[in-house]
């Protein structure tokens, strides 16, 4: 049975499962507009999420056929997977920021092949072991992965500007740093129970009671950029400090009210983790001998494959902060290139 909760004000939400993570689910939220329901996020491309999305919609009085629209938060599969799906039952149109419908638009026309080679270089130059790179050299591996043909959204989301939500004030705050396109949705509308603050804000993954959300490099095999994905997201954070609403409306685990202690602590969290790998920095390290040493929910050896990769983007993301800050530089002339504080 979908669990559904009722968030007062027109706003209700349902947790659809996401296949085997240990974040167990997605909240999507239904929210009341004079034109009938938008989603913000759809949940996971698979047949059990569809089924739980479908039922919680009838739970919460409503039906897939008459979403009128379809909000997403950020291009990952748990959020955007089911919204064609969505799309195609109920006709809704669906909004994303500009820059994460060009990496859905960049996602539908890059295969497999091209992706594995990308990732295949990256963790090289990162300096991972053989036994690591070597599933990505094998012709056996999947001619598709999870999230390789997300719908492309056909309204975009700009920041600072009111959706078009018959009969609701929901403003679009930009907050990159999860991914470059992540947006934050200030509902600005009394708290239903007058909870003291502004309004309420569906967070996405940028704001978690519980979670410090992953923030890796913005991966792009087009594109050699250097962007500043954690400078990106402690910024986010202050704006959205900013504005004091009186309730956050996640996208996993809970809602919670106090947002400014929330944004405090991640501040904090990732201060205290910067200042943690300058000290493993006292010695010259590349990307993956930074993400061996650094503290994960369970030790190293016990990291699955895929989740070691998201671990060396976020080392990455953390040594792209430090080198930016003045606080650590490449060693010059090292292959693979590694690191030192300064």
């Amino acid at each position: 049975m979908a669990q559904t909760v009722e968030h007062g004000g027109g706003v209700r939400s349902i947790e659809v499962p996401i296949p085997d993570n240990p974040l167990g689910h997605t909240l999507i939220y239904v929210v009341d507009t004079d034109r009938g329901p938008v989603l913000i996020d759809t949940g996971w491309d698979d047949p059990t999420s569809w089924d739980t999305l479908t039922a919680g919609l009838t739970a919460c009085g409503t039906t897939v056929e008459e979403i009128h629209g379809v909000v997403i938060t950020h291009h990952h599969p748990d959020h955007h997977g089911l919204s064609n799906a969505v799309r195609e039952a109920s006709g809704a149109w669906i909004a994303m920021h500009a820059a994460d419908t060009a990496i859905v638009r960049r996602t539908r026309s890059t295969g497999p092949d091209l992706w594995f080679s990308y990732m295949r270089d990256k963790l090289t130059a990162a300096g991972a072991p053989e036994e690591h790179l070597a599933p990505l050299r094998t012709p056996s591996r999947p001619r598709a992965l999870p999230g390789f043909s997300p719908a492309l959204p056909d309204r975009e989301i700009v920041p600072g500007e009111l959706l078009d939500l018959p009969g609701r004030r929901l403003r679009a705050i930009w907050t990159p740093g999860h991914t470059p396109g992540h947006v934050c949705l200030h509902l600005e509308e009394a708290h239903p129970a007058q909870l003291p603050g502004h309004g309420r804000l569906f967070s996405g993954d940028h704001l978690l009671p519980e979670i410090s959300p992953h923030i890796g490099l913005y991966e792009d095999p087009d594109d050699d950029t250097v962007t500043d994905p954690l400078g990106d997201y402690l910024d986010s954070l202050e704006r959205v400090g900013r504005l004091a609403p009186a309730e956050i409306l996640p996208a996993h685990q809970y809602a919670f009210t106090d947002s400014a202690g929330r944004v405090r602590e991640l501040l904090a969290h990732h201060e205290s983790r910067l200042t943690g790998l300058l000290a493993l920095l006292a010695e010259p390290l590349t990307a993956w001998q930074l993400a061996e040493r650094m503290q994960w929910n369970r030790p190293w050896d016990r990291i699955p494959f895929g989740s070691r990769n998201i671990a060396v983007s976020e080392a990455e993301a953390h040594l792209r902060r430090l080198v930016k800050l003045g606080r650590a530089e490449a060693v010059a002339g090292s292959e693979p290139v590694t690191y030192v504080a300064v």
